[in-house]
């Protein structure tokens, strides 16, 4: 299937196919230190109900990060979910940070309500089911690369966006933060345009947040907080 040609904030890319049209390449070699990399259970074009990937997620809030890297995020977030009894799924494509931060979560006991996956988020969410059961989507930093020849490149386009939307709940929230300044104002004009979501921030009509309000930081945010770099943090949330 052809890509399609989306524009943010002015700056075309190239929006990657879903799921059903290019499976994702994962790739084995001898002797690889993660060959035991946890994926989502099945294969690469068959659904995943959210629930099954927890031992007592019935009815509990389920929540998504896109992009965790090293897991601080995943780790303070997980423990505050606990004390609800909700459930972190974690979404990374690195095959090294999945497995550590996957092994982690179960060896500080949070295993059962928190796992990290060795996924594109690209070609993992399509997969997840029910739509409308997502409480969170949480994106930090995730696009790195600010040069223009890395546009093709970004995380948030019309395929992911599209599939954040239909996991949310009515209500549901998703949470984006970056310490480039043209990069907040590409997604702020990017969220703006979605007819499914609204702003939510400290001020009406506006998405920005001075403060993180979900008692969990990653290390890009801890970093930038050190640097004293400024953070531009934006809340939508699903009509």
């Amino acid at each position: 299937m052809a890509s399609r040609l989306a524009r943010l904030g002015g700056v075309a890319y190239t929006a990657q196919p879903p799921m059903s049209s290019v499976p994702y390449p994962r790739k084995v070699r001898a002797n690889d230190p993660y060959a035991d990399a946890p994926y989502l259970p099945g294969k690469a074009t068959e659904s995943v109900e959210l629930e099954s990937l927890f031992a007592a997620a019935a009815g509990r809030p389920i929540e998504i990060e896109i992009g965790g890297g090293r897991g601080a995020f995943a780790y303070e977030r997980a423990t505050v979910l606990a004390a609800e009894e909700g459930c972190l799924v974690g979404l990374e494509i690195r095959k090294k940070w999945a497995t550590i931060v996957d092994k982690k979560l179960a060896s500080l006991g949070l295993g059962a309500r928190a796992r990290c996956f060795a996924e594109d988020a690209r070609f993992a969410l399509p997969r997840l089911s029910p739509s409308a059961r997502v409480r969170a989507v949480f994106l930090h930093f995730p696009d790195p690369w600010w040069k223009k020849k890395h546009e093709k490149r970004l995380v948030m386009g019309d395929v992911v966006q599209d599939e954040i939307e239909r996991l949310l709940v009515p209500g549901g929230e998703l949470f984006v933060q970056t310490d480039v300044d043209h990069r907040a104002e590409q997604y702020r004009t990017f969220l703006d345009a979605r007819p499914a979501l609204m702003p939510k921030g400290d001020r009406e009509g506006e998405p920005w947040l001075a403060e993180n309000p979900y008692d969990a930081r990653s290390p890009r945010e801890k970093r930038a907080i050190l640097d004293g770099l400024p953070i531009h943090r934006m809340r939508f949330v699903k009509k």
